[in-house]
């Protein structure tokens, strides 16, 4: 782990490849994964590899690379047309679970709003 890693968070143990996990997409800023608890058929974890534990700490350039991250995505899963749902929770009145930041990308099935 680097200075930007949090020694306890299990995204950072998972960016770093000390939990084995099979990325669906890396760059030098961002990995993504799918979920350990899926709520759709397609249901994606995409994670800063640095430690911020809510959106509001997450510098633009780094928001840049999640987003690109994601249009990766979604162009190769093929979801520009039939939609997809993405999500970020902050704090625990969000539903946060997890104190590293990230986006549930969800897809394969009609979403309802509101979400819950």
């Amino acid at each position: 782990m680097d200075d930007s890693s949090s020694p306890d968070c299990l995204f950072c143990k998972i960016a770093a490849g000390l939990i084995p996990t099979r990325f669906v997409y890396e760059d030098d800023t961002v990995v993504a994964f799918p979920d350990i608890s899926p709520v759709s058929p397609l249901h994606y974890l995409v994670i800063p590899k640095q430690h911020f534990t809510s959106i509001i700490e997450v510098p633009v350039e780094v928001m840049g690379r999640v987003h690109q991250a994601i249009l990766q995505i979604v162009a190769k899963e093929g979801l520009s047309t039939k939609g997809f749902r993405l999500v970020n929770n902050s704090g625990s009145d969000g539903g946060q679970v997890v104190a590293h930041v990230h986006w549930h990308l969800l897809a394969g099935r009609k979403h309802t709003w509101p979400p819950g």
